[in-house]
């Protein structure tokens, strides 16, 4: 029969290695559901006891109690919600505190709001089990703190300090990411909704006399503002970096180069009619190209890139598609692959 210590050095190990694996993620979703399976594998239930769950659940409208549920590994699921069980996620999402809800004398569910960095919460996990288990709640709320840790750890190695934006650092993780789903995507013969990307870079009109006569710290402050302006103007799921200096990139999932154009003319229009306070109106130029699987990274940075070019040497202020400059013949692809002419 395994002694008291044994049993001791067991349960230490096993944390240890739940919390290695915590620890081995890099970015915010593979980190929140290495803690809900830590938190699944804590509750191993007795005999008599029913079986754990545990969902993620996030918020479409949490004043209005509408949510939906995702299992460990992101996958969305039908969930039957009670009425308790949506009030106290929306007390939960709402305040930022743990709730818990009593379905039995044998039975709860305890719910963790997850944070990001700024305070405003991401999710929340629910873990249903036992209610004879009255040491989860403390090593759960332990678990959520050392997420929170790592979960600003990975915001600072993957934002720019200025701007707050996704930084040149994490592009190349990011962008061969988004490959990898085209590249899966287009496997599935039968799936006639095949996403389509599109990378944008932009690059502030003659930023260069901004910082010259007002200097770096105005010069600043406009990096900040116009980078507030794109995080506002697109969406939630649109990944937008800070590439270098006034050079900033983002990544678009679209159902057509039409809406791409949009709301990429939209930003533009902002940025153009906005008041940069102490220095006045600038301007964006920026050009996009779509993404294919057999793009590697660089050869899609080329094209937006050239398609910038195109833009800031015919007037700026404007956005150009690199494939429409192909077809209209203004940028020629010569057979020497790799170069382009530009008339």
């Amino acid at each position: 029969m395994p002694n008291k210590k044994n049993l001791h050095l067991a349960s230490i190990n096993f944390l240890l290695s739940k919390l290695i694996a915590l620890s081995s993620q890099r970015e915010q979703l593979g980190l929140e559901s290495a803690l809900a399976q830590i938190l699944f594998d804590l509750t191993e239930p007795a005999a008599a006891e029913p079986s754990p769950t545990v969902l993620i659940y996030r918020a479409l409208d949490s004043k209005q109690q509408l949510f939906y549920a995702l299992t460990i590994d992101q996958k969305r699921v039908v969930a039957d919600i009670s009425v308790a069980m949506k009030q106290a996620l929306s007390d939960s999402f709402n305040s930022g505190n743990y709730a818990k809800v009593v379905h039995s004398a044998q039975l709860c569910t305890l719910l963790y709001p997850l944070k990001n960095v700024a305070g405003h919460v991401l999710a929340v996990i629910a873990l249903s089990a036992p209610q004879a288990h009255t040491q989860l709640h403390t090593s759960a709320l332990l678990l959520v703190q050392i997420y929170q840790n790592l979960s600003a750890l990975i915001h600072d190695n993957q934002h720019d300090s200025l701007t707050g934006l996704l930084s040149r650092k994490s592009f190349d993780f990011k962008i061969n990411k988004v490959l990898a789903q085209l590249h899966q995507a287009s496997k599935r013969k039968h799936d006639t909704l095949t996403p389509r990307y599109f990378l944008a870079i932009f690059d502030i009109d003659y930023f260069k006399k901004v910082n010259d006569a007002y200097g770096h710290l105005i010069g600043d402050e406009v990096l900040l503002m116009f980078s507030q302006l794109m995080a506002q103007t697109f969406r939630d799921h649109d990944l937008l970096f800070r590439f270098g200096g006034e050079e900033f990139i983002g990544l678009f999932k679209c159902a057509s180069v039409a809406d791409v154009q949009l709301i990429l003319d939209r930003f533009r229009k902002i940025i153009d009619n906005f008041y940069f306070p102490q220095m006045g109106n600038v301007t964006v130029s920026a050009g996009y190209t779509q993404m294919s699987t057999d793009d590697s990274s660089s050869q899609i940075i080329d094209r937006a890139d050239l398609a910038l070019y195109y833009a800031k040497n015919h007037g700026r202020n404007c956005i150009h598609y690199y494939e429409q400059l192909i077809a209209d013949g203004v940028l020629l692809n010569s057979k020497k692959e790799g170069d382009i002419e530009l008339f």
